[in-house]
This record gives C-alpha cells, sequence and structure tokens, in this order.
C-alpha cells in the first residue's frame, strides 16, 4: 500500500493568528493614517483659502480706517495670517510671505488711502503653523495606532488559548485513543461551524478505522481459523497415506496381490482425498486474491450434461436429470464446469440411495439482458433454517445426514459462491415452499446473460437419466 505525506507546517496556531491579526491591523493603521493626513491636507488647504477670504475681505475696510500701514498691519495680521505691504515708492511693511504656504497666499491691491494710492498687499497663511498641527496630529495617531497593536496583539494571545481549546480537544481525543482507549468521540454539539465539521469528520474518520480494525482483526481470526481447519483437514490424508505406505514397506514378500491392491486403493484414494483438499483451498485463495477469467461462448446446458454423466459414474445408485434451455453467454467454462461440478457433488453427497437429481437450466430475462440459472436439486434431507447461510462458510460441513458420504473438507459451496461472484452472478440456496412440496435442498447458479457475438440460442437438451 501505498503511503500519502500531506506535510503540514508545525508552527503554532496561536502565534500564526496572532502575526497574521496584527499585520493586518498595522495596515490597516497605516493607510488610515495617510487618509487622515490627505484629508487634513485637503480640509486645511480649503480652511485656509476661506480665511483669507476674510481677511482679504477685512483689509478693504481697515484700510480706509487705519491712519498708517502700520495700524493697517496690526489689524490684518493674525496668528496664522502673515500680510505684506509694499507702498507705491517701494517701502515695504510687514512679513515676508515666503516660508508661508504660498498655494493660498493672495495678492490684491489696497484700497485708495492717503497712504495706500497704488500699494500692494499680500496676504498668506503661516505654513509652519499648519505644518505643526498636522505633525501633531501625525503623531498622536501613530501613538495611538501602536498602542492599538501592542494591545490587540496582548488580547489575541490570550484569547487564542480559548478560542483554540476545540483543538486542544482534538488533540486529547486522537492521543488517548493511541494509547488504546477505543471508542473516544467529539460528538459537536453543533455541526455548522467550522470546528463543527471539523470534529464531525473527525468521528467519522474514527468510525472508519475502527470499523477497518475491526474487519482487519476477524479477517485475521478467520484466516487463522481457516488455515487451522486447513491443516486438520489435511492432517487426516496424509496420515493415512504415511500408515499405508508404511504398511506396504512392512508386508511380508509372500504377501497376496489382492491384499496388496487393497492397500494402493486405499492409497490412491487418500492421496486424492489431500490433492482435492489442496486444490479447494489453491481456489480460494485465488478468488481471494482476485481471480483471472478466460470468458469464452458457453452453453450451459452443455456443461451440464457434461457433468451429469460424470456424475452418473461415480453415483449410480441415483437418478440425475438434466433439462433446459437457455441462450448461450460469456464466461469461464472450466470455472463454470467447477461450479457446477461442486453443486452436483454436493447433491448427490445428500441424496440417499434410489433418489433424484435434477439440474434446470433456464433463461430469466429482466430490462438489463437477462440471467442464465442453473438449478440443482436433490431428495436429500435438505438444509435446516439455521445452516441455510452458514452452508456457505468455509471449513463448514452440516451434519451427518447431509455429509455421510462427502469425505470433504466443507469448501466446495464456498468454492462454488467465490466463483460465481468473480463471474458478476451468485449461488444461492432457496428458500423451501411453504406448502413443503420442495423435498431437500435447491440450489440456483445465477449469471448474468452477456452478449456472444451470435443470436443463437442452446438447443433443448434430451432428459439425461441414469
Amino acid at each position: 500500500m501505498t503511503t500519502i505525506h500531506t506535510r503540514l507546517t508545525g508552527s503554532s496556531l496561536r502565534s500564526r493568528v496572532t502575526v497574521l491579526a496584527v499585520a493586518v491591523l498595522a495596515v490597516s493603521l497605516v493607510a488610515l493614517i495617510a487618509i487622515g493626513s490627505a484629508l487634513f491636507a485637503v480640509a486645511g488647504h480649503r480652511a485656509a483659502g476661506a480665511l483669507l477670504s476674510d481677511r482679504a475681505t477685512l483689509a478693504q475696510q481697515y484700510a480706509r480706517a487705519s491712519r498708517t500701514p502700520e495700524i493697517f498691519l496690526q489689524r490684518i495680521e493674525g496668528r496664522s495670517v502673515r500680510a505684506r505691504l509694499e507702498l507705491a515708492d517701494g517701502e515695504v511693511f510687514g512679513h515676508s510671505t515666503r516660508d508661508a504656504v504660498a498655494r493660498r497666499a493672495i495678492t490684491l491691491k489696497a484700497p485708495n488711502s492717503s497712504w495706500a494710492d497704488g500699494a500692494t498687499l499680500t496676504l498668506a497663511v503661516d505654513g509652519d503653523l499648519l505644518g505643526g498641527v498636522q505633525s501633531r496630529l501625525l503623531i498622536g495617531m501613530a501613538i495611538t495606532g501602536s498602542g492599538a497593536l501592542v494591545l490587540t496583539a496582548l488580547l489575541l494571545w490570550f484569547g487564542m488559548r480559548y478560542a483554540l481549546a476545540p483543538l486542544d480537544t482534538m488533540t486529547d481525543v486522537a492521543r488517548s485513543i493511541a494509547r488504546g482507549r477505543r471508542g473516544e468521540r467529539l460528538t459537536p454539539t453543533r455541526t455548522d461551524t467550522e470546528l463543527g465539521r471539523t470534529a464531525a469528520a473527525f468521528d467519522d474518520m474514527l468510525d472508519s478505522l475502527e470499523g477497518a480494525e475491526a474487519n482487519q482483526r476477524a479477517v485475521q481470526q478467520s484466516v487463522r481459523q481457516f488455515v487451522a481447519d486447513a491443516a486438520h483437514e489435511l492432517r487426516t490424508p496424509v496420515t493415512g497415506v504415511q500408515a499405508i505406505a508404511e504398511t506396504l514397506l512392512q508386508m511380508d514378500a509372500d504377501a497376496s496381490a489382492e491384499d496388496r491392491e487393497q492397500l494402493l486403493l486405499l492409497l490412491v484414494q487418500e492421496t486424492r482425498r489431500a490433492g482435492r483438499l489442496v486444490g479447494d483451498m489453491v481456489d480460494m485463495a485465488r478468488i481471494d486474491a482476485g481471480l483471472a477469467l478466460h470468458p469464452e461462448v458457453v452453453d450451459l446446458v452443455v456443461l451440464a450434461e457434461d457433468q451429469c454423466r460424470r456424475v452418473a459414474i461415480l453415483h449410480p445408485e441415483l437418478t440425475v436429470v438434466a433439462t433446459g434451455d437457455a441462450p448461450t453467454t460469456l464466461a469461464d467454462p472450466g470455472r463454470i464446469s467447477q461450479i457446477l461440478a461442486n453443486l452436483i457433488d454436493n447433491a448427490c453427497q445428500a441424496t440417499p440411495a434410489g433418489g433424484r437429481v435434477e439440474v434446470a437450466v433456464a433463461h430469466a430475462p429482466d430490462e438489463s439482458g437477462g440471467w442464465v440459472t442453473v438449478t440443482v436439486s436433490d431428495t436429500g434431507p435438505g438444509v435446516p433454517d439455521a445452516d441455510r447461510e452458514r452452508i456457505f462458510d468455509r471449513m463448514v460441513r452440516l451434519d451427518d445426514s447431509r455429509d455421510r458420504r462427502s469425505g470433504g473438507a466443507g469448501l466446495g459451496l464456498a468454492v462454488a459462491r467465490g466463483l460465481a461472484r468473480a463471474h458478476g452472478g451468485e449461488v444461492r440456496l432457496l428458500p423451501r415452499t411453504p406448502d413443503g412440496a420442495t423435498r431437500g435442498a435447491v440450489f440456483r447458479l445465477e449469471l448474468p446473460l452477456r452478449a456472444t457475438g451470435r443470436d443463437q440460442s442452446a438447443g433443448s437438451a434430451a432428459p439425461h437419466r441414469q
């Protein structure tokens, strides 16, 4: 199994969230200070224009009422307004306006008066005053913003402990489960939040992992039991082979040929029994690993007839009948023959002498194309209701009334079902009819009908009676 590693940084989530929040707040404060400075400049520009307009209006009035330029300038100038008066003869009164805000300076002719004839008046807002106010505003905003950043960082650092408490709970539960305390869950009260969805996903993951762990334990237990049962089943034929071989070696040279032939026959029977068990075990292993099929055009009626002829030789005391009519389909003929052999052999082993085994092939059409079925019924004792599903388990044999002559290891039906499922089909034990008309057991092989590339059906097979 390929392990996919997802790299996860080990830095503290608490630190990362705090740093990120402080960084976002710092950027916001810088932007706020820049916007505030720009707005202050615009507002100052407008206020300076309004102030100069008011001073210009006052200058018209004060010029007529002032007897000297000095008195006129004292009335015009203020804390934030600078004035410069240049008379017609070139004499200058007042302050220089070079340091003022030049873009908000205005120049106008002084009104007619005894001293202001031909004079020029320049008014300007004091730039140092406006710059100082703006500087103090920026410094105050910077100090306030820095304090807000520090306070936010502290609150986030301690507040994140409460906010991340659910993650600590998840960590504790995960560590507890890793120490062996299975069954613990987070069980979130709400699943419509981020942490709620995470906790629900965490619980689902734990359910899946514990379910997989339980299944793995069950599979391991099943494998151990299967190996133990197989070893027990193999011990009997191997012990028999060993005993017969030792008896043959120890026989006297003058022993009769009939005795030797009987021992050799027993030896062949035991080796066949061991070989059959090993073959079934190999088939089960292949089925579990994913059986490779070799599909061909298969006529199930012909395969059923072949198996009936084989069984007739082995069980001449039984009546075996094969009937039916069904289309050909695509399947692995060797594996289908193995399924039929297991089902028919199982029926023959359960049927007493003089009994009857019927093999019926049929077509069950449906919307998806239909199925081809093979029903094998016998006149034996049947299968108890408590064993109807257990009979398909590995290494399961029922009481002597049904297994009296099998000599098998209880793998035949398990192999048959596994091979059928590998074809996309199924082997079922049909229920008994309520009126009790059904005698013995009725097994049915169901295979999906697949197109074979030719439009023909298998001919009806004549009843084959032995």
